[in-house]
Order: C-alpha cells, then sequence, then structure tokens
C-alpha cells in the first residue's frame, strides 16, 4: 500500500477525516461513524442507540422519509445503517459522479433529523416487531442470550437492540438528550473509500463538519472484569439445541490478536476446522458448528457455536471441549499453522475488494485504535505467528476451564457444566 492511498486530517473541533484511494472503481463508499453504540446507554434506556439509528430515516427538515430513500435510488446507489455495542454508522454507496449527493444526504439526515413524535411512536413499533422477529429465531437469539450470561452486569452484556420495556420509556427528549451527550465532534470519523481525490473530498466534509462546535466528550467507560463461569438456558420446544460456550477473549489492541486468528480458524473458523470436521462431517451431529472472537477496544469474548438435536446436545459439548482440551496440551501442527496464515491473509484481501469493506475498515480502525493499520503490517504480524505462540494462547485462554455455557431449547433448566469438564 502507498502511503498516500491513505489520508486522514482532523478538524480543529475533533472530527477526523480519513479518505482511501482506489484506483480502478467507479464506487465511493462514504461513512459517518460515531463512537457511540449500546454499551453507552444510560440504565433502563437500553436501545436508544439502535432507535436513533432508526429514527435518522424519518425525515428531515428539508426531505420527508420518503425523499430520503429515493434521493439514492434515484441514481443507483444504497443508503443504510448500522448499530454496534460501541459503535454507529450511517453510509452511503454511489458511483462516484454522485459522491456529493450521497454526502449531502447523510449530512442532512445528520444535522437536520427532525424526530417527530409521530416517527418516534411508529418506529417504536417497527423496532418491537424486530425484537419479537429476533426473539423467534433462536439461532440468533442464542449469542445475545449467551453474552447476557457472560457479561450480566455490564452494559457490553446487553443486547443492542434493546428491549420491548426499555423502549416504552424512550421519548423525544431522551433521543435529543442522547445526541447532545454522545454525537460529539471528539467522537465522528468520517471514512470514504473509492474512486477519489483526498484533497477535494476532505475539503467538501470539512464544510460540512467545521461547523460542529467542540464539547469535552465524557467516556466513563470500564471493561467487564471477566466472564462469568454460569450457564444459562431458555426453554424452547425447538426441534434443536442451540449451543453458544465461550470464555474471556482479546481487547482489539492485544498484540496476540494475530495469533487468536490463527486459533479460531483452526478450532472452528472454516469448513476444514477440527469442530467442523469432528462434529458435522466425521460424526454428523450439526449442521452449523463454528467458533468465533468478539474483540471490543478493551475487553474480548471467544465463543463455539453449534445446533444439535435435543438427544445430542451432551455429546457435542464433550466434544466441543475435547478439542479446545487438545490444542491446551499439543498446541496445532505445522500444517494447520501454514493453513491458517493463507486462509487469513486470503479472505482479508479478498474483503478488501469492496469499497464499503475498505471504508468500514477506516471507520473501526480509527475509533477503536486511534490509527489505520496497514495491511502491510497485518500480513507480516499474521506471517511471524509460530505454535509456540498458539499452544501458549490457548493456555493462557482454556486451561482454568472458566467457561459460559448457554443453551436454548427444550431443556428443563440449565446444565451442570462440570459434568463436562475433565
Amino acid at each position: 500500500m502507498q502511503k498516500d492511498d491513505v489520508v486522514k486530517a482532523q478538524l480543529k473541533n475533533g472530527v477526523r477525516i480519513i479518505t482511501e484511494k482506489i484506483p480502478g472503481v467507479r464506487s465511493v463508499s462514504t461513512g459517518i461513524w460515531v463512537g457511540s453504540g449500546s454499551r453507552h446507554e444510560r440504565e433502563g434506556k437500553e436501545g436508544i442507540a439502535h432507535f436513533i439509528e432508526h429514527l435518522m430515516f424519518k425525515g428531515t427538515k428539508q426531505r420527508s422519509a420518503a425523499d430520503i430513500a429515493e434521493a439514492l435510488d434515484s441514481v443507483g446507489g444504497q443508503l443504510n445503517a448500522f448499530t454496534t455495542k460501541e459503535f454507529t454508522c450511517y453510509y452511503a454507496k454511489t458511483l462516484d459522479e454522485h459522491f456529493t449527493l450521497g454526502l449531502d444526504v447523510l449530512s442532512d439526515m445528520f444535522f437536520n433529523s427532525t424526530f417527530t413524535e409521530k416517527a418516534i411512536n411508529k418506529e417504536r413499533g417497527v423496532i418491537e416487531e424486530e425484537i419479537k422477529m429476533y426473539e423467534d429465531t433462536p439461532d440468533e437469539l442464542i449469542h445475545d442470550f449467551f453474552v447476557q450470561t457472560a457479561w450480566p452486569d455490564h452494559p457490553l452484556g446487553k443486547p443492542i437492540l434493546g428491549a420491548i420495556k426499555s423502549l416504552e420509556k424512550i421519548g423525544r427528549e431522551d433521543v435529543v438528550n442522547y445526541l447532545q451527550e454522545t454525537y460529539l465532534p471528539k467522537h465522528l470519523v468520517i471514512a470514504i473509500a473509492g474512486n477519489l481525490e483526498h484533497q477535494e473530498v476532505q475539503d467538501k466534509v470539512a464544510q460540512i463538519f467545521t461547523g460542529m462546535r467542540p464539547q469535552e466528550a465524557e467516556v466513563n467507560l470500564s471493561a467487564p472484569q471477566n466472564t462469568r463461569a454460569e450457564t444459562s438456558n431458555l426453554t424452547r420446544e425447538t426441534g434443536q439445541v442451540q449451543i453458544c460456550l465461550g470464555t474471556r477473549g482479546l481487547a482489539q489492541n492485544d498484540e496476540r490478536l494475530y495469533t487468536l486468528y490463527i486459533l479460531n480458524n483452526v478450532l472452528g473458523g472454516g469448513l476444514s476446522s477440527r469442530l467442523v470436521q469432528s462434529i458435522r462431517e466425521e460424526r454428523g451431529l450439526a449442521y452449523s458448528v463454528f467458533s468465533y472472537h468478539s474483540a471490543f477496544c478493551d475487553t474480548g469474548l471467544f465463543t463455539f457455536y453449534a445446533g444439535t438435536s435435543p438427544t445430542k446436545y451432551d455429546e457435542v459439548i464433550h466434544l466441543l471441549l475435547k478439542e479446545i482440551q487438545e490444542i491446551v496440551a499439543k498446541g496445532i501442527t505445522e500444517k494447520e499453522l501454514h493453513r491458517a496464515k493463507e486462509q487469513i491473509k486470503g479472505n482479508l484481501f479478498l474483503g478488501l475488494e469492496n469499497v464499503s469493506s475498505r471504508m468500514t475498515r477506516l471507520g473501526r480502525n480509527e475509533l477503536c485504535l486511534n490509527r489505520i493499520v496497514p495491511l502491510s503490517e497485518i500480513v507480516e504480524r499474521i506471517s511471524a505467528v509460530t505454535l509456540e505462540d498458539v499452544k501458549i494462547l490457548a493456555g493462557d485462554l482454556f486451561k482454568d476451564n472458566h467457561y459460559t455455557l448457554s443453551t436454548i431449547g427444550p431443556l428443563a433448566k440449565p446444565l451442570d457444566l462440570q459434568s463436562f469438564l475433565p
């Protein structure tokens, strides 16, 4: 990557503008990133960050909700948003010739949304239906249920959608107060990737965001001390038992994160992984089985998932723990290490062929790490991981058998995890 592919500027009020020039494409992806997500919500107002994300599309002083929807549709563009536990992103993808239109619509939504009582009441109903739909999908719900069990008393353990009970309490004054408290210049990153000229694009963005008044951002976040070694079950008359088993992971800025990429890949990160081969291919116990790592700015969570028959869940849990203990005791093989490195590097570069993925990388890196990690550094760090590194990290994460176990299915009560441990 050339040095001038990614250019960063910072306005006097603290807003950061990051552009990445990608020759050979005709599109531009523009994102307004806010360092505010569900973990920043006050108790009793859970779901407000996601609620506001929805409300931004419901009308401004200049555009109705229909006008917003039609603005980019009419030129073949895309307009969307998402909320995570730590960030909210509003983004547009357009042809390069329509970049100004995309930026105009996004900034209009960001600065001029009206948040009428009518829109708030209607959208509250929409999100309540979204929550009901989510709760009727056990293979998705299990992941939030697991995090709530692992971190029951911490904001990171609460679902991004909130709860129907908390949404009913959120009114227009709450929305305005949350915006004033969190949508501050120091929390903003404008990330843009595609066929662009750095200075021209940054000048246009600066004209729009320079007017924001700088304010001290009061961020007083604490990381959860550890995951709870607890078990939980949500009794549902379903055809499968959904299983999540996990333990503490690593923060986004942890030097060992690249080693964890390797460990996750070998355990359950692909079709050739140990869990898929052992549980699905050799024994036919599950259709979907995998592992994943959730890295936050100051903590992380490593999770194993499987969906299986109510008569087979105990065997699946035993096999999950067996593969974990095998890696703790013996590590991984040279062949697995090489395959994991090549797969991770391949996925990295294939993913970055999409301008929206590039834009997302810029926003997440800047908000969490305060820098854009060069691709060359990522490849170098992955290539440098050794067999011993993986074995040591596996021991650090798993040797104490400090696991959280959550299930959803036709079980009468939470499982006794101790009965599965050696």
